[in-house]
């Protein structure tokens, strides 16, 4: 099938997309991809809905700003699947299908006795309507009505892609996005996965609030930076850190409070510790710990970063370019697989990487 896989992540600053021809299993081709990115007026719109969901938390009707939000993750999604169709040469009627993450506001992960929750704004049906293509969405309810965590869904697509990729194992791949969360992918092949703290967000949310700028560029300021080690060990007291995986965080799940009387750089050094220290301890909690670690997402461009999760870890990390594959479109790849992998029936998550009790497919297909 030829698939168009999208994904919208927690920094809200845009639509990836990507295409492969795909069945779920193996990868025939990978066609182009790109970034649709939200207009200041749309960002707005989605960061208010993500604010409103922090103070719902499920209690009581939905934010009425979602149906806003809703409206403008069709448009943009919609647009991200046209460039990508055009940029490829084909038709949309060529396009077989479509998988839809949606953008993810809240998420609660279960708790003893307790299911977890989880919500990600997006109209699976306005889109395949939008775009006259079926369309593959809700990826992670299925996992987590089972008592799952309903995360991370990407580390089939890891497992996918390494061995297309001839690439030897075990191996570990770490996503740092919004939250950072590692993909183990064993001897024997199967899967172990957890979402080991932070990855960007509260490095970002810090740089916002006192910069304005919406990153630490390359982790310039927090090169400059001294970490203060008693917010630091504030931070890794946190009882996340306490649980066995498989286990899964929200972005907003931490706070600021650890570096609120320090400077800009000292703060970014603290928090850019803070998520590599994460990472180490969920490295040391792997039974078979992998040589070295392939880094996606937006954080693999942090240098400072990567130096630190080396130091930590004592591994060998590399980008995901060095090994070939396409950093900055990764999640939106796997979602063009995990597309697939609903059309056929095929699990999305597993044991390992979500806790449910076996082998598990999901996602719902709206057709136009």
């Amino acid at each position: 099938m030829i698939c168009i896989g999208l994904m919208s992540g927690t920094s809200l600053d845009g639509v990836d997309a990507a295409l492969l021809e795909t069945n779920g299993e193996t990868i025939t081709r990978f066609g182009p991809g790109g970034e649709t990115a939200f207009a200041p007026h749309e960002r707005a719109v989605l960061k208010a809905a993500v604010d409103a969901a922090l103070d719902w938390r499920f209690e009581g009707s939905e934010p009425d700003i979602f149906k806003q939000a809703e409206d403008v993750l069709t448009q943009t999604h919609a647009r991200a699947v046209e460039a990508v169709a055009e940029h490829a040469g084909l038709t949309l009627a060529e396009i077989d299908l479509v998988g839809f993450h949606g953008q993810t506001v809240i998420h609660i992960p279960p708790q003893p006795g307790r299911p977890g929750r989880t919500c990600q704004l997006g109209d699976g049906a306005a889109l395949a309507q939008r775009l006259g293509i079926p369309v593959a969405y809700d990826f992670r309810t299925a996992d987590m009505d089972a008592g799952g965590q309903g995360a991370p869904l990407a580390p089939i697509y890891h497992a996918v892609l390494a061995h297309g990729s001839g690439l030897e194992r075990p191996l570990g791949v770490l996503n740092i996005g919004g939250v950072a969360n590692l993909t183990l992918i064993r001897s024997d092949g199967t899967l172990d996965a957890f979402d080991t703290g932070p990855g960007n967000g509260l490095i970002d949310a810090w740089v916002e609030e006192r910069t304005g700028q919406t990153m630490d560029r390359d982790g310039a300021l927090a090169a400059e930076g001294r970490v203060h080690e008693a917010g630091l060990a504030d931070l890794l007291a946190h009882p996340h850190f306490a649980l066995e995986g498989p286990k899964s965080l929200d972005r907003w799940d931490f706070s600021l409070d650890a570096a609120r009387n320090l400077t800009v750089e000292d703060g970014a050094a603290t928090l850019s510790q803070f998520t590599a220290e994460a990472i180490g301890q969920g490295l040391q909690a792997c039974l078979e710990p992998p040589e070295r670690l392939i880094v996606c997402g937006g954080g693999r461009k942090n240098a400072d970063l990567l130096r630190r999760i080396s130091e930590v870890t004592g591994m060998s990390v590399c980008s995901a370019e060095a090994v070939g594959w396409r950093g900055d479109l990764i999640e939106a790849e796997a979602f063009a697989v995990l597309a697939a992998r609903t059309l056929r029936g095929l699990p999305l998550s597993f044991p390992g990487t979500t806790g449910i009790a076996q082998p598990l497919t999901g996602g719902r297909i709206a057709r136009p």
